[in-house]
């Protein structure tokens, strides 16, 4: 079953990848990305590492408007952020856990707001580290 993250920001804060990756690593976490990794025009899968190990998310990215259609109850909480970079996942710890470590890179970075569909929630960067942490500590198990 496939799963969707959604970060909005503004379309101008949008970083390129070594400073995405900066980001991520200044957090402590283990992602590290395709070397040629765009993230305003990339779609489809990117691979990417996570603790050394192949792994990757598909990625999207487009007007904040458009997924806004979609999720009309989180407008006011994404306000001016016009952009919005899709991750999607599939049922794989270390996919999550690459989606979960990407986010909190532009969280930190640009100031973004993750929403996860799927139990209609938005994260803080706090709860994108407890989330890539436990898709970590449960895939050593």
């Amino acid at each position: 079953m496939s799963q969707e993250m959604h970060v909005f920001l503004n379309k101008s804060r949008v970083p390129d990848r070594s400073s995405w990756q900066a980001s991520i690593s200044s957090l402590g976490l283990p992602l590290v990305f395709n070397l040629n990794l765009n993230p305003l025009v990339d779609t489809g899968f990117s691979p990417a590492k996570i603790k050394d190990i192949d792994s990757g998310f598909e990625i999207y990215s487009e007007s904040a408007k458009e997924i806004l259609q979609s999720y009309p109850n989180i407008t006011k909480a994404v306000g001016n952020r016009d952009w919005c970079i899709t991750f999607q996942w599939g049922g794989n710890l270390n996919e999550c856990a690459c989606v979960m470590a990407a986010s909190a890179g532009l969280v930190k970075l640009c100031n973004a707001l993750a929403f996860f569909p799927g139990d209609d929630l938005t994260y803080d960067l706090n709860g994108l580290l407890n989330e890539a942490n436990s898709c970590l500590a449960d895939k050593r198990k």
